[in-house]
């Protein structure tokens, strides 16, 4: 069954093709050439001679026989035959063209319309010199009032901080120097390049754009963080796990001064977008650390004596109140937690927690309580069995004397203050975008 409809599709499809074709237009056929009022061939060739004599087409052989154009000879390139040619094709009463017109092989001879065109050019420049010494001369004093401009003090008070009076200074002479480029080609009438120039500038810019996208990111950053300043020069700050005091802002990087007397250089495109800690913004700071003590001691009694000789530091503030808590109970002993407040504008923090720490493991110690001691004891088999360990008393610390006024005021400044005139030096010797008169975030 299916065979039969096959051969049914392909007997319509047959019998479909010639009216198709029939329906299909047949192209336009060439147009007729007259024989009426034909003009003579010797009116036609004295007609195209005369016109390439006009256009300087010296050496050029003509001839016409029933309305075909015969060109002949040599010209200096291709494109003049060509030219020539399509002069021949628009003649009345021609009916072909024959172009046997060939590019001569002389280098004298195909140079020639290069020195012309080149002869050309200067004499019309040298006939505009005028126009495009005043173009030039109109441009510069453009340029002129757009650094006048910039240099006004009116920047200063406008902007937020230096850095940002220097964007405006900046963006001042750029408008200028386009304003004055667009004046200048305008009087010179090459007012129709500037879309040129201005198209190949922004080429050119995408592409310098991706290549510097760094550079571009970190000035970016720059300028918010100049004006949303989240530091001040000498701040204590953590940024991306580096430590160490503000030393300057610039245009690409913060410099920070480790604790350690190093220069740390952090790209501001990485201060904008890190998790930042400053230190120093808040003067009141906590401290802690952790105490191990014997397990079998009373808890509650050393860790109130703990407490109480955190409260009797004297640079430990009274607002927050120290705490001391229980943190854990592990197989070396009790862990006590410690936590103490200090004014970081008095006290260095290192120095004060180190201060504390020995301290209240002194205050301990003296009350009769023990600190475990956490060194493990590796037993060997067939070294023989050792000995049982005694039984220890529960113990009760006791109440520790008071101590001298001496041992009670020995606290030092931190290494930290002595950053403090590194710093002050390192300033003085350039300036940066940071400014006092700046918000804060």
């Amino acid at each position: 069954m299916s065979r039969f409809i096959l051969l049914g599709l392909a007997l319509a499809l047959t019998s479909l093709t010639p009216l198709l074709a029939q329906e299909a237009p047949d192209p336009a056929p060439p147009p007729p050439i007259a024989v009426e009022d034909l003009r003579p061939d010797d009116e036609i060739a004295a007609r195209l001679g005369a016109i390439l004599e006009a256009l300087g087409r010296d050496g050029i052989g003509v001839g016409v026989q029933a309305g075909v154009v015969r060109l002949s000879g040599e010209v200096a390139e291709e494109a003049d035959s060509e030219e020539i040619a399509a002069i021949a094709e628009r003649l009345d009463g021609v009916v072909a063209v024959r172009n046997d017109i060939e590019a001569t092989g002389e280098i004298a001879e195909q140079l020639n319309p290069a020195f012309e065109r080149f002869r050309t050019r200067i004499e019309q420049a040298v006939g505009r010199l005028p126009l495009l010494l005043l173009a030039l001369a109109v441009f510069a004093a453009v340029m002129g009032l757009g650094f006048l401009l910039a240099r006004a003090r009116f920047w200063d008070r406008l902007a937020p901080n230096a850095f940002i009076a220097g964007l405006y200074r900046q963006a001042v002479r750029v408008v200028m120097g386009i304003a004055g480029v667009v004046v200048a080609l305008d009087i010179a009438g090459a007012a129709a390049l500037l879309g040129t120039i201005l198209g190949a500038a922004g080429l050119v810019g995408l592409a310098i754009g991706f290549a510097v996208r760094d550079t571009v990111e970190n000035f970016v950053a720059s300028i918010m963080l100049s004006l949303r300043q989240p530091f001040q020069p000498n701040d204590l700050v953590e940024i991306e796990g580096d430590t160490g005091r503000v030393i300057r802002l610039t245009s690409r990087a913060t410099i920070l001064l480790s604790l350690d007397g190093n220069h740390i250089r952090i790209p501001n495109a990485v201060v904008f977008k890190s998790r930042m800690i400053n230190y120093t913004r808040n003067p009141e700071r906590r401290f802690s650390f952790d105490i191990g003590i014997d397990p079998d001691a009373d808890l509650e009694a050393t860790r109130i004596l703990a407490q109480e000789t955190l409260a009797g530091l004297p640079f430990v503030l009274a607002e927050p109140a120290p705490l001391v808590w229980i943190e854990d109970v592990t197989e070396a002993g009790a862990i006590l937690r410690s936590s103490a407040w200090i004014d970081q504008n008095v006290t260095g923090f290192a120095t004060a927690r180190g201060d504390a720490i020995r301290l209240v493991k002194g205050a301990i110690e003296a009350a009769g309580v023990s600190i475990p001691d956490t060194t493990y004891r590796i037993r060997l088999e067939g070294a023989g069995v050792p000995a049982a360990p005694q039984e220890r008393e529960r113990t009760t610390p006791r109440r520790a004397e008071a101590r001298p006024e001496a041992e009670a005021a020995v606290f030092r400044q931190s290494e930290e203050k002595a950053l403090i005139s590194m710093v002050r030096a390192e300033r003085a010797q350039e300036d940066d975008l940071l400014s006092k008169d700046a918000p804060r975030e």
